[in-house]
């Protein structure tokens, strides 16, 4: 599972690799996203920014409407759910990185053990977006099993999309895409540090 990702990389700079028109001009973005903040997405041609997480709606012991929660990551078996199907067949975007974290250690003493492609600038993971009365629109990373050095950490891992596939994420047909959610098939980096993991909130289970 991924609530923590990294892009250092400029608007312009990530327009340029992905060949998409930039629409961000003189937006600042933190260099690391949590969910329920703004975070860079390529979709329908263009270099837009989303809030990261559909909200959740929630309600209190009494009934009281309470802040919806970020559902920042959606389970690939789940893609058929009423919660991400629309989504998934009509609006599917590219989500720009240099690496995820994953935390790890004991409970309250987690650090952060951050995943990447080696030699790789940039990449990107398969994502899904839409509109919300709550926070305009945001988008989710899709989630599939984790291989590699990426299962030593958790179980699942985002689903990396090869550049060969972009085109079939966002623009093919639903089952095309489908078969895209599978395990990266490539080489992995894993670096494990002593950063405490910190700054992102508790997150709902995937959906």
């Amino acid at each position: 599972m991924c609530n923590l990702y990294r892009l250092t990389k400029t608007t312009a700079e990530v327009a340029n690799w992905f060949s998409a028109i930039e629409q961000l001009a003189g937006a600042n973005f933190a260099g690391e996203v949590f969910p329920g903040t703004p975070g860079m997405v390529v979709t329908e041609g263009a270099l837009v920014s989303m809030s990261w997480g559909f909200p959740l709606q929630r309600t209190g012991s009494k009934g009281q409407a309470l802040k919806p929660k970020p559902v920042n990551n959606t389970r690939a078996d789940k893609l058929d759910g009423f919660f991400w199907r629309y989504s998934f067949a009509e609006r599917r975007c590219l989500i720009p990185l240099n690496a995820w974290a994953e935390a790890e250690g004991p409970r309250g003493g987690k650090t952060r053990s951050w995943l990447s492609l080696p030699d790789a600038p940039l990449f990107a993971c398969a994502g899904i977006w839409r509109d919300s009365d709550e926070w305009g629109r945001c988008y989710s990373m899709v989630m599939t099993d984790a291989c590699g050095v990426a299962a030593d950490c958790h179980d699942r891992m985002p689903v990396i999309l090869s550049a060969s596939d972009y085109a079939i994420w966002t623009a093919g047909e639903p089952e095309a895409a489908r078969a895209l959610c599978r395990p990266w098939e490539g080489p992995l980096t894993l670096e494990r540090t002593d950063e405490p993991w910190a700054g992102g909130a508790a997150q709902p289970p995937l959906l």
